[in-house]
């Protein structure tokens, strides 16, 4: 059996004054970037502030920990605004300007990363700009054609692209690209083929996306974002974008957190057709085909309480707790067998088959509100004397009901109960989806991980495989 309930872990109390472990910095920076859209409200209020306190501590200590982050949270999670966050603290932070050039190449993956990294800069910063943040945006844009330029100018925004050629002054590349800076200061660029130009200039109407869809120059994300749009007015190409939105390798390259597929199906929902909404559960079907399959038994167990219930982004319309059981019906489709469970006040066990849609499951199923009662599960499992290899929590750890003892004791000692009553030494996957700082579990054969993405699925496998941790990814992550 594992030794568990090691010493040094540091005990605390979470967000609703219950028993929890307190992280180490690094460890609650990783899940506050990879679960947070920066400056937006949780349900225990924005985290933001508490966020870049930690940025700093670990730049002080760990810069290249950082550089690395930032870089793996856009690449792999597609995390933006935080990595933005992320590269102007390192450029701000005297042990961080050394991995300032790599960085802002490593996030830029769109012109407006460099306009949203010196809005950031400036805004919380100011005046002087260091060197080091200039000549790695100058690395970035001398690689721009006037298309880029064009379309990432950033009209009313605070720090538009001109202002990147004010404020860094790169050296063109050639003579060609110097006319092109020379137009971008003077704002007389050519006006860029791209939906936002065509919608405002002839409207949403079927000719409009037709045009568009033709072109080829709408790409995957606006494509669902639009997809409401684009149904009404009805283009005849129209196959066309069913076709890319399911196509396996424009879903691999574009990236698209989960949720936004289901975010497009709510859209789309009393419009559509049977088209559609296959494009939407092909194109998840896609995302998920390249994840590692779970042999064994496996218990699912999606937190459905009130905390989970807050939007997340106040230009979203989705829940944290949609994030939870979308992810948990995407494990429930790689595991060889599996048992799927919903907590709150009350333990409600489901029926999930693995030829239903994820989209569609995730939909009708899911419901929040009341307590956060983590010990349901694991009383079930031991009543029950269920059998299983692992268990997978997608939670915002913030337990705030249960036994009475709660009040003196996390949830992992009745992770250790289940172990010895069953003799089961089972793992413990706990996948916080608000990064407030604390969790429930410790201790061997205890996997925490962070993340909307359904990357997070990787690093069960990873664990489990003694190949390092998600923490561990991101320290040796090279791009």
């Amino acid at each position: 059996m594992a030794k568990f309930n090691s010493n040094h872990t540091i005990r605390t109390a979470n967000k609703e004054g219950h028993a929890a472990y307190d992280m180490n910095d690094k460890s609650k920076l990783v899940t506050q970037v990879l679960t947070s859209f920066f400056n937006e409200s949780k349900f225990y209020g924005d985290n933001s502030e508490d966020m870049q306190k930690i940025i700093v501590s670990v730049i002080r200590e760990d810069p290249e920990f950082v550089s690395n982050l930032a870089v793996f949270s856009r690449r792999v999670f597609n995390m933006r605004s935080v990595s933005h966050v992320l590269t102007a603290y390192l450029a701000h932070e005297n042990e961080g300007k050394s991995y300032v050039r790599d960085t802002v190449k490593g996030v830029s993956l769109r012109g407006d990363d460099l306009t949203e990294i010196m809005a950031f800069y400036l805004s919380t910063f100011g005046k002087p700009i260091p060197n080091s943040l200039k000549k790695g945006i100058n690395d970035v844009i001398v690689g721009f054609d006037e298309y880029t330029l064009a379309k990432y100018k950033g009209s009313g925004k605070s720090v538009k692209m001109r202002d990147l050629l004010c404020l860094c002054r790169p050296t063109p590349k050639n003579d060609e690209q110097a006319v092109i800076f020379k137009r971008c200061l003077e704002n007389t660029l050519k006006t860029p083929l791209t939906w936002e130009t065509e919608l405002s200039a002839n409207g949403n109407n079927s000719e409009t996306w037709e045009k568009l869809i033709d072109s080829g120059k709408v790409g995957y994300m606006a494509l669902l974002r639009n997809l409401s749009n684009i149904i009404k007015a009805n283009p005849e190409n129209i196959d066309k974008v069913y076709a890319k939105i399911q196509n396996s390798e424009a879903v691999r390259k574009s990236k698209q957190l989960p949720f936004r597929y289901l975010s497009a199906y709510k859209t789309i929902k009393p419009i559509a057709s049977k088209k559609a909404f296959d494009a939407l559960e092909n194109a998840v079907d896609a995302a998920v085909n390249n994840l590692p399959n779970l042999s064994g038994k496996t218990i699912i167990a999606v937190d459905v309480s009130g905390s989970m219930s807050s939007l997340v982004s106040g230009k979203s319309d989705i829940r944290c707790c949609e994030i939870a059981m979308m992810l948990g019906v995407i494990a429930n489709r790689i595991c060889e067998d599996s048992e799927f469970y919903t907590f709150s006040t009350s333990l409600e066990k489901y029926a999930v088959s693995t030829r239903s849609g994820i989209v569609e499951t995730t939909f009708h199923n899911c419901n929040c509100g009341g307590g956060t009662d983590m010990s349901l599960i694991f009383s079930e499992m031991i009543n029950k004397r269920i059998k299983a290899d692992r268990i997978i929590i997608l939670s915002d750890n913030m337990c705030n009901a249960g036994l009475s003892f709660w009040n003196h004791t996390t949830v992992q000692s009745l992770a250790d109960k289940y172990r010895r009553r069953t003799n089961n030494d089972l793992w413990v996957h706990a996948i916080d989806l608000q990064g407030y700082g604390t969790q429930q579990f410790h201790g061997a054969k205890t996997n925490i991980i962070a993340g909307w993405s359904e990357k997070i699925f990787d690093f069960i496998l990873l664990a489990e495989q003694g190949e390092g941790k998600l923490i561990d990814t991101i320290k040796n992550y090279k791009w």
